[in-house]
């Protein structure tokens, strides 16, 4: 009998760790799933400030000389801030265009048990996505497309600036103007958006 009794003990100890194992592997299977993801677990955009693109500053060193034109700003999520000041307006043969594109980014939903996207992932997406030339030793990610005209005092320059969940784009032309100088009036202002974005 005490053989049959120490069989039966064993069972009971064998049949105990059989179920701890079991927990322990539902346990894995729900962190693993996750619970569903609800609307309220993604993350919204930040508000961009309604004078965004006043803050960024005189941009008179910009446009030819004695242009009193300013920024112009519209959208409401995104926000655009442009000024254009065509040559045929001028006395000096000379013209600039400045846009100036701040995106905040939201959070998305990435699919059946996964966390979801955060809005400084999809920023960092839509960033890597630019098959643009990358600018080293800047403070913020930063790539540029840039061209020269005839002469090279015609120069066309795109910048995309990237941090934490925003993205700047930066599209400047101007004549006469070196496309070296162009290239860093335009980060100078990339980098402004991204400041005052906060």
């Amino acid at each position: 009998m005490a053989r049959v009794a120490g069989i039966d003990g064993r069972l009971v100890r064998g049949t105990a760790i059989a179920c701890g194992v079991a927990a322990l592997a539902g346990l894995g299977i729900g962190i693993a799933v996750g619970q569903p993801v609800q609307p309220e677990d993604v993350q919204s955009a930040r508000v961009l400030p309604v004078d965004l693109c006043s803050r960024l500053g005189d941009i008179s060193t910009l446009l030819p000389k004695a242009t009193t034109a300013e920024l112009i700003q519209t959208g409401n999520g995104e926000v655009m801030c442009a000024v254009d000041v065509p040559e045929r307006r001028q006395p000096t043969f000379s013209g600039a265009s400045l846009t100036i594109r701040i995106t905040p980014y939201s959070g998305r939903q990435a699919g059946q048990g996964r966390s979801p996207f955060t809005p400084a992932e999809l920023a960092k997406q839509a960033f890597d996505r630019k098959p643009w030339l990358v600018v080293k030793d800047r403070p913020y990610l930063t790539k540029v497309d840039k061209h020269a005209g005839t002469g090279g005092q015609d120069s066309r320059v795109a910048v995309l600036v990237h941090r934490a969940d925003l993205t700047v784009q930066v599209e400047y032309t101007a004549h006469p103007i070196e496309l070296a100088t162009a290239q860093q009036a335009a980060q100078v202002m990339a980098d402004r958006a991204i400041w005052e974005s906060k």
